[in-house]
């Protein structure tokens, strides 16, 4: 399985970005799609998470600006970011739950990160 993501880049602060993730490979089922972020010399931390039952959950700091969405059919998950803030500078990284085939346990796949950078 193999994640790649799109959309990162610089913005100024109180613009929009929208990333996505897209999974390919041997895919049964996907449970948790989630975006985690790491600022420079800070530990990685979960940004938003949304499960198959469309259930989101978010940091404290994201919440109101950030919105995770996910395409099934499309193995794809998406972070809209708006109200941007110089904070949210960091590499951003897709993770998704995924059982490699019916007789197969879920796993942890990550994606290989995207920058984004918001000046003030």
């Amino acid at each position: 399985v193999q994640l790649v993501e799109s959309g990162g880049g610089l913005a100024q602060a109180g613009g929009s970005l929208r990333l996505s993730c897209v999974a390919s490979g041997s895919i049964f089922s996907i449970n948790t799609m989630a975006w985690y972020r790491q600022a420079p010399g800070k530990q990685r931390e979960l940004a938003a998470a949304i499960d198959e039952g469309g259930n989101r959950n978010y940091v404290d700091s994201v919440k109101g600006r950030f919105t995770i969405s996910r395409d099934d059919a499309k193995n794809t998950v998406y972070l809209q970011m708006n109200s941007l803030k110089p904070e949210d500078t960091a590499v951003y990284y897709c993770k998704q739950v995924v059982s490699p085939a019916y007789y197969a346990g879920p796993r942890d796949f990550w994606g290989q990160g995207t920058q984004v950078t918001v000046s003030s």
